[in-house]
């Protein structure tokens, strides 16, 4: 999960890498070329990737398009997910709710309170680890006391970051508790975004998705907007967008334009929202690991290894000893 996206465009590289140019096309220029190759397709919106080596994506009423950005090429098409999509989701599903699908998200509420659980299992481990305070594997070890060494270093290596990673995990999982928490530690007051309609007039026409874009980058300067939505008649421009410093994928700053008037309706930045919020944003890039991009990824991941690790070994160390109990009760 935390190498998602990169992932993604490993296993559709020819869909997803491109040679950088000097400057991308326009929207108008993308459209123009989308239309010429599938005249009969509706673009919905657009996915504008903030590397220079990575395509743009068109989204229409039947597929996914990958389009080279500075040339106008069609890469390819996505009719649907695919074996790894389909993967990615279900892993995802499993590890927010144990893919469960119900009204009352049964399975967020299991791994909420799992989470919980390991903030007591973990302290009550480092007390055990006290004793002996082993951080080696001792040499001619043999069976239970081999796993036995092994769970007790890799677990006290570990602790302080499997406990960061559960904390993170159980102020996400209850976030409907823990999201005024915050706001009220930090005295701010959560955004709240209006609800939206538009009120198309006879002959209104909307702006172009090029004017909506520059628009935004006006409303934000210095971030990248990367998401783009084509609005029907009742609906505005919604427009996500990345700060440099925003290591999330999906960006945490939006601005909603009306498509008649071009004016701006709503405005969120990440460099801008309330402190609580702040510290929401901070929470989430911890536990994904994105918090200071790829380095962080693969310490995130080490993380979650050494948590299966300590699975493995005390599992491991629980058959061996009722193996060894089993044994003696049968000579006895």
């Amino acid at each position: 999960m935390a190498f998602e996206p990169e992932i993604d465009h490993l296993f559709h590289s020819k869909l997803s890498y491109v040679e950088p140019g000097r400057k991308a096309l326009s929207i108008a220029d993308i459209t123009v070329a989308i239309h010429d190759a599938y005249p009969h397709d509706t673009i919905v919106g657009y996915h504008l990737s903030t590397s220079t080596d990575i395509s743009y994506q068109v989204y229409t009423n039947t597929q996914t398009i990958y389009i080279n950005q500075y040339n106008g090429k069609v890469l390819g098409v996505l009719t649907a997910p695919d074996f790894w999509q389909n993967s990615q989701n279900i892993i995802h599903q499993l590890h927010l709710r144990l893919a469960f699908r119900d009204n009352h998200d049964t399975g967020k509420l299991i791994m909420s309170w799992a989470g919980v659980m390991l903030l007591i299992i973990l302290p009550s481990g480092l007390i055990l680890w006290w004793k002996q305070k082993r951080v080696s594997v001792r040499k001619n070890s043999q069976g239970r006391q081999t796993w036995f060494d092994l769970h007790s270093m890799i677990g006290i290596f570990s602790f302080v970051f499997i406990m960061i990673s559960t904390i993170t995990g159980v102020i996400i999982g209850f976030e409907n508790k823990t999201t005024p928490l915050l706001n009220r530690i930090t005295s701010s007051k959560a955004i709240e975004r209006p609800e939206i309609k538009i009120v198309a007039q006879a002959n209104s026409k909307q702006i172009p998705a090029d004017s909506a874009l520059q628009i935004a980058r006006l409303a934000l300067p210095g971030s990248s907007p990367f998401d783009i939505n084509v609005p029907a008649q009742t609906e505005a421009y919604s427009i996500r967008c990345r700060y440099p410093e925003d290591r999330t994928p999906g960006g945490r700053s939006m601005v909603i334009i009306d498509p008649l008037t071009a004016k701006v309706l709503y405005l969120e930045s990440s460099r801008t929202v309330p402190a609580g919020t702040h510290l929401k944003i901070a929470n989430r890039a911890i536990h994904t690991g994105d918090i200071l991009g790829i380095p962080s990824k693969i310490f995130a991941s080490l993380v979650c290894l050494s948590l299966c690790c300590q699975i493995v070994s005390g599992v491991r160390m629980w058959w061996l000893r009722k193996v060894k109990k089993q044994d003696k009760n049968s000579a006895n």
